[in-house]
């Protein structure tokens, strides 16, 4: 059975737990239709981006 050998201290165990946060999803308006969505993704609902058209849009929502 693992046993600790010495006792982990505050500092070490909050250092080890800073990365567990949840961290803000980084949304931006879409400056075509005003929507919200992700930075650096492609738009499904139009299929733009970066201003142009990558994808055929999806049918109607």
């Amino acid at each position: 059975m693992a046993v600790p050998k010495r006792k982990v201290t505050r500092s070490r165990r909050n250092m080890r737990r800073s990365h567990d946060a949840l961290q803000s999803v980084n949304y931006q308006e879409d400056s075509h239709t005003g929507e919200y969505k992700l930075r650096h993704h492609v738009d499904l609902k139009t299929g733009m981006y970066r201003g142009r058209q990558v994808v055929e849009p999806k049918g109607d929502y």
